[in-house]
Formats: structure tokens, sequence, C-alpha cells
């Protein structure tokens, strides 16, 4: 296997960042998100919000991606919460790994390079909002050791769902 490298995004990454985006959320929500937000939220729509973020980046913002050679397959992005039920903590906005190597580790790296850049931006503390119903997300979070802090209603573009937060308040357990 190709050894996979994290580094940061760059805004000519857009295009794979939608594509792999897509691919990911289709097959994570297919029985969760309503079918006519499963389709309206395709590449294009990606494309335009990812290309948003990099044209007007939110506070603390950053992006990873991990790579296998040339192909792009594992996404995680942060930033400072808009959320108030996150207690002022950093968030993982997104952690996206390709169904292909699942279960080897990358998301775990990520999780850890994400800790690693929330702790030099001064935060002592992360969550992230999981979708109800997202049974592995759910416990591959609570396997890192993330605990179950709340609850909110994300506005979404199109999709009003329930997430679960779960949080770190402490990093060096994700670093």
């Amino acid at each position: 296997m190709t050894c996979i490298t994290i580094g940061p995004a760059r805004v000519e990454d857009i295009t794979d960042i939608a594509r792999l985006h897509r691919v990911i959320w289709c097959d994570t929500y297919r029985d969760l998100a309503p079918a006519d937000v499963y389709e309206a939220l395709d590449e294009e729509y990606r494309r335009a919000r990812w290309a948003d973020m990099f044209a007007n980046p939110r506070r603390d913002q950053r992006i990873l991606l991990a790579r296998q050679g040339d192909r792009l397959v594992g996404i995680g992005a942060i930033g400072a919460s808009s959320e108030p039920a996150f207690g002022g903590r950093g968030e993982i906005k997104s952690l996206y790994v390709d169904a292909s190597i699942k279960r080897q580790g990358l998301g775990r790296r990520l999780m850890r390079e994400m800790a690693r850049e929330f702790a030099s931006m001064g935060y002592s503390s992360v969550g992230l909002g999981v979708v109800v119903g997202n049974e592995p997300a759910i416990a591959f979070y609570k396997a890192l050791g993330g605990q179950l802090v709340g609850r909110y209603v994300d506005p979404g573009p199109l999709w009003r769902s329930d997430n679960l937060i779960f949080a770190w308040d402490d990093l060096s357990v994700l670093l």
C-alpha cells in the first residue's frame, strides 16, 4: 500500500475535495437524509461550498487532506464553532475517509492532526456534531474517548438534522 500523507488543502484541490465529499456523504447518509436533500447536495453544490470556504475563510479554519499517492482519500476540516452548544470548544467541521481504506487508522490520524492544529491555535478542547443514526461514526468517536455532551439541530443548507455533540475536553486524549 502506498504511504498516506496528510497536509494542508490548497485551492486547486477543490474539485477533488468536492468529489470525495459527495461520494462519502452519499454513502454515509443514504438512509438518514431525505431523498430530495440527498439529490440536491451534488458534486457541483459541494464544489461551490468548498470554494466559498477557501474564498471566505472562517475563524481558525484549517482544512487537511490525506493523500495516497495522487489520490485524495481523506478530508478533515476544523474551525471556531458557530454553534453555542459547543460551549466555546473548537469544532471539527468535517471528517471524511474513503471507504476503500476505512478501518486502517486514517480517521485516527486525521483526528490527531486536527487536534494538533487546535492546540497550536490555543484551544484546549474540541467537539463535533454527528447526525443521530450515524452509528459507525458514533462508535468511532466513543472509541477515541469522545464524551457525549449535548445535542443541537444543524440548520444545514437544506436539511435540519438532529445531531449529538461529542467532545474531548483534554486534547491529549487525541494527541
